[in-house]
């Protein structure tokens, strides 16, 4: 048998290769070339965190399977890991370092396996300490390099299978703009985004991107943030905003819904802010206005996300429907909400009736302190004029509760805000500093029982507004996407089927509806990833139970 020894992966003994998803090789003249039995690792990729570090980790494992290497199904059975970190919480670090233990004892059982940290954790300003704080881990890549995986493992040759090549840049591209060239945010040094757009774009025209559905896909359209929330590492971590060129969001948008693809939603640390770092256009000129939240902006004559909207909703079938059924965008900001995006969310069928829109808070003076640049009135303006076009919209947000100085007045007007608007789900967390932040040099101040105690009050508070939200769908028939086969359990914070009426009808199918509600159902598998009808009969806090009707 012959080995592809590869300059950073010691192969060791591998299993069988894996056949969880489909090999993504490119054909090219090279296969002559090849060995008559190539080893090389069976690779597993763990990702945390938010919607981007998916899709960017969908790219990873495309340009790994590309290579050709095959997927394992679990850390254990791997001989190379790739760790996608996310470091918005102190708890999503601390889940990754508490594996450092088991990682070093998977070493010692196969001394050719190999640890590749990636995500938000990695910056410039901390390689230092990363060694130390992940021992285990051989490679450190800031999510800029991520494009650099496969080169950096060896597997860049002309003789590896798809024949990759380390990342040929458009000669147009200055050097400014290429891996490993730092830019300075804030105070701070953060790895420039202006190459992930290309980036994104050979790895689309290449077929190197393992999408882990059939049925639902991530299309990232801007990289980086240039927002001003001092307790947030992602401007330090990722980088300045980059918006990717319009043309090539909708040509990918297009090759989706040729696909088959039902769902695609688009994504940004700050979504709605695409286009405007990109260069004005005569097809553009009606775009005009400036931001009334936040840092001011030149917009006109500049591709918007209310343009790129109306684009891919435009993309229809020969019977005159949308060629993708439904469209999202997360995540968005309150100061790039525009009523030019609100008038295409109201008028384009395919964009879904729901957004993710974060207030953090619901006093004054903490938006302050965390450098958001609106005001309670503000973004309750904004709700209004959403609900005012959209009347059905269903809003989720985001809540930090225990931010430095916030004192039980000011959570106390979080909680009224809440109830108020009546989210129809929350996602709330305890304030952890984060090195490096703005905010970690304020005095975290609440203490950490105080903090818990307010988090599981606005939790409890949510759990009854979400209850109530949820029983005005009892009767309702709505289109469920379906989206997995799920065991009957419940989790901490997801009603499960069987504590809302399910019991043991099986199997349990789980999707969501258009307003982004969590439903189960029974039914056949084969239904997963194609859409059906249901009639809603229970509601629960978190979660609907309904029965297929057609």
């Amino acid at each position: 048998m012959t080995v592809r020894e590869l300059p950073v992966v010691d192969v060791g003994l591998l299993a069988e290769p894996s056949t969880s998803r489909d090999a993504l090789r490119a054909p090219g003249p090279v296969a002559e070339f090849a060995t008559d039995q190539l080893v090389l690792p069976r690779f597993h990729v763990w990702t945390l965190g938010c919607q981007m570090n998916r899709s960017d980790s969908e790219e990873m494992a495309g340009a790994l399977l590309a290579a050709g290497c095959s997927e394992a199904p679990s850390l254990e059975t791997a001989d190379l890991v790739v760790i996608n970190t996310c470091a918005i919480r102190e708890a999503a670090e601390q889940k990754v370092i508490g594996r450092m233990g088991v990682l070093e004892r998977l070493k010692v059982a196969n001394p050719g396996l190999r640890v590749v940290l990636t995500g938000c954790a990695v910056r410039a300003d901390n390689t230092a300490v990363l060694p130390r704080r992940y021992p285990a881990v051989d490679v450190f890549l800031r999510p800029d390099e991520e494009p650099e995986l496969v080169a950096r493992l060896g597997l860049a040759s002309r003789t590896a299978p798809g024949a990759l090549q380390p990342p040929a840049w458009p000669p147009s591209t200055p050097s400014a703009s290429r891996p490993g060239i730092l830019q300075r945010v804030g105070v701070s040094v953060a790895a420039t985004a202006d190459h992930l757009p290309a980036s994104r774009s050979a790895a689309v025209g290449e077929g190197r991107i393992a999408r882990g559905s059939a049925s639902q896909a991530w299309l990232p359209i801007i990289y980086g943030c240039d927002k001003t929330c001092t307790y947030c590492i992602v401007p330090f971590s990722r980088g300045p905003e980059r918006s990717r060129p319009f043309e090539e969001i909708v040509d990918e948008a297009r090759s989706l819904a040729a696909r088959g693809y039902i769902e695609v939603t688009l994504l940004g640390q700050n979504v709605n802010s695409y286009g405007h770092d990109l260069a004005p256009e005569p097809r553009f000129a009606s775009v005009h206005g400036q931001r009334t939240l936040g840092r001011r902006l030149d917009l006109d004559g500049r591709p918007d996300i209310a343009a790129l909207l109306r684009a891919i909703d435009g993309l229809r079938t020969s019977d005159g429907r949308p060629a993708i059924p439904r469209l999202r965008f997360i995540t968005s900001h309150p100061w790039d909400l525009t009523d030019r995006l609100i008038e295409a969310m109201a008028s384009c069928p395919s964009v879904c009736e729901h957004l993710h829109l974060p207030v953090q808070s619901g006093d004054d003076a903490v938006l302050r302190r965390m450098g958001r640049q609106y005001t309670v009135d503000a973004y309750r303006g904004l709700v209004d004029r959403l609900r005012a076009a959209i009347p059905d919209i269903s809003l989720t947000t985001d809540v930090i509760v225990g931010f430095c100085g916030e004192t039980d007045a000011q959570f106390e007007a979080t909680v009224a805000l809440l109830r108020e608007i009546g989210y129809d789900q929350v996602f709330a967390a305890a304030f952890s500093p984060r090195p490096g932040t703005p905010a970690a040099r304020l005095a975290d101040d609440v203490p950490a029982a105080e903090k818990r105690r307010r988090l599981n009050a606005l939790l409890a508070v949510q759990e009854v507004i979400g209850l109530e939200r949820n029983q005005r769908w009892l009767g309702r028939e709505t289109e469920v996407l379906v989206e997995s086969v799920q065991p009957h359990r419940v989790h901490d914070h997801e009603a499960g089927p069987d504590a809302i009426g399910l019991g043991e009808r099986s199997p349990q199918l789980t999707g969501r509806n258009r307003a982004n509600r969590l439903v189960h159902l029974a039914g056949d598998p084969e239904r997963v990833g194609t859409l059906v009808r249901a009639r809603i009969e229970r509601a629960g806090p978190y979660a609907l139970v309904g029965r297929s009707v057609g």
